[in-house]
């Protein structure tokens, strides 16, 4: 696939960056982990790309299971160069939620945390940061209807709504909100910045679904091209303005919109300096990534000697040269995409640059 080319200034920024990220290949330091510490959940998204439940068939990891892992860690690297980052499921569904970040913060290793926000009170938000809480991730899918409607729950808006109110009068704490892009809530966007702006967040993240879990059969989930392209246009109309600092995820190669819609370039970390450790203790980079790509088990094997041994998939991207990525003209920059967006033989289920119609030029306006 031939696509149309950089423009120097963006090629010129790409290729610093491209050096910078072989060097970081090469050492592949562990800087974050994902710990999927429950597959509970309160809600029921229909964009859910895990088997979550009110009541899970996965019991909930034992803490001093996930804590051999840190132990692991901590004898091979710095612990406060990995930051632990507690998902699900919904995290605040755990009766010893406060004691597992408690414990992890005592081992020496930052936190934080990625949740729905339903369950967040002032009390239990004041014992996660007592309990050394740096960081924290609150999802909000729109405004009141389409939200709720994305949820599964009628006072989830609400929830989201209290929850920014409490983390805007808590000092020293990085926050922000993550808002996946649909076909029902593109429209809204522009009113949600301005809701977002008014309350005071200081950061927010925009994603697009991408066909996987509950969202691949479902149309009005799944952005059109030229939807797609709006997004891009959206966010980068939005870094302009300079209400809120404002990024796209981590989702694939935009082409000339890299460096316009985030700070960086496109870079999956997957395996590189990111890795998880899953409910049943499988071993994985980024936990949106199939089970066909995990490395290890945390109950068979030691977790840092299947980061340092194993993760060679992750790290050389050579095998994703096939289908349209096999002479693509942009493989340089994009490595193949994300590697959340393999199926299991490997091929691509979505790529971004086709997405923009082949031409992935932002529009000249």
């Amino acid at each position: 696939m031939k696509y149309r080319g950089l423009s120097l200034k963006k090629r010129l920024g790409l290729e610093i960056q491209r050096k910078i990220q072989q060097q970081i290949v090469k050492d592949h330091p562990l800087y974050q982990l994902f710990w999927e510490c429950t597959l509970r959940c309160n809600l029921h998204c229909r964009h859910c790309g895990s088997d979550c439940k009110t009541v899970a068939g996965q019991p909930d990891m034992p803490l001093q299971d996930f804590i051999r892992v840190l132990d692991s860690i901590a004898k091979r690297t710095d612990s406060r160069q990995v930051f632990v980052i507690i998902t699900g499921g919904e995290p605040l569904m755990r009766e010893d939620i406060v004691e597992c970040c408690r414990t992890i913060h005592e081992h020496g290793f930052p936190w934080g945390m990625v949740t729905n926000g339903l369950y967040l009170t002032p009390s239990l938000l004041q014992q996660l940061v007592d309990a050394g809480m740096h960081a924290m991730t609150i999802s909000l899918d729109g405004l009141e209807d389409n939200h709720n409607w994305m949820r599964g729950n009628n006072g989830s808006f609400e929830a989201v709504s209290n929850a920014i109110d409490l983390l805007r009068d808590v000092p020293n704490i990085l926050w922000d909100i993550v808002t996946c892009a649909t076909e029902r809530n593109i429209v809204e966007l522009p009113a949600l910045r301005d809701f977002l702006v008014k309350k005071g967040v200081p950061s927010w993240r925009l994603l697009d679904v991408f066909p996987v879990g509950r969202a691949a059969t479902a149309s009005e989930m799944l952005l059109t091209d030229e939807h797609f392209r709006d997004l891009m246009e959206f966010i980068k109309e939005t870094r302009r303005q300079g209400l809120i600092k404002m990024a796209y995820g981590c989702e694939g190669f935009v082409g000339n919109y890299e460096l316009d819609v985030r700070d960086y370039g496109f870079f999956c970390k997957a395996g590189i300096t990111v890795g998880s450790v899953l409910i049943d203790g499988s071993i994985s980079a980024c936990s949106s990534i199939r089970a066909d790509y995990h490395q290890g088990n945390i109950y068979n094997d030691d977790f840092m000697d299947v980061w340092e041994q194993r993760f060679d998939i992750f790290r050389n991207r050579e095998w994703m040269r096939r289908d349209e990525c096999a002479d693509c003209n942009m493989f340089r920059y994009c490595k193949g995409s994300g590697m959340h967006l393999r199926n299991g033989d490997g091929r691509l289920i979505q790529c971004h640059l086709k997405r923009l119609n082949t031409l992935f030029q932002p529009k000249v306006k």
